[in-house]
């Protein structure tokens, strides 16, 4: 299974953020629309970088209460990893393991095509799995 196979089945829409969003705006937007990420996008439709919860928390222990009037730009994750529609469930697994992130954004060329999570990598990988188990069910079923 690739990505393509994942965005295929889940959808292709990458929910984006302005850099000079505030942060109080950003975790209002996350609840919104019940995510844990946002890619950051600049004017000129280029990434910029990627802000998840995990980036809002980190800011609370350091900013405390004037986390709300800090800009996404300032929270964000700029060295932005990610990956593209050919690559593999298990080498997209591997990479958010020895990363310990949990959103990877997909590029396609320059476009950015859709955001694969931790939890649909989880999903995805168990259906697999379910779907061997039923195979192997089946064939020892038949042969008695």
């Amino acid at each position: 299974m690739s990505v393509a196979d994942i965005l295929n089945r889940k959808g292709s829409v990458v929910k984006t953020v302005g850099p000079d969003v505030p942060a109080q705006t950003f975790a209002q937007l996350l609840q919104k629309e019940g995510i844990g990420a946002m890619v950051v996008k600049n004017t000129d439709g280029s990434i910029a970088g990627i802000i998840s919860e995990r980036d809002l928390a980190y800011g609370l222990a350091i900013h405390g209460s004037n986390l709300g009037h800090l800009s996404v730009s300032e929270l964000m994750t700029k060295a932005v990893i990610t990956c593209c529609p050919s690559d593999s469930l298990s080498k997209i697994m591997k990479v958010m393991t020895e990363r310990r992130i949990r959103h990877l954004p997909v590029l396609d060329g320059q476009a950015l095509v859709g955001i694969v999570t931790i939890g649909d990598v989880l999903k995805f990988r168990l259906e697999e799995t379910q779907m061997e188990a039923a195979v192997l069910r089946d064939y020892a079923i038949a042969r008695g």
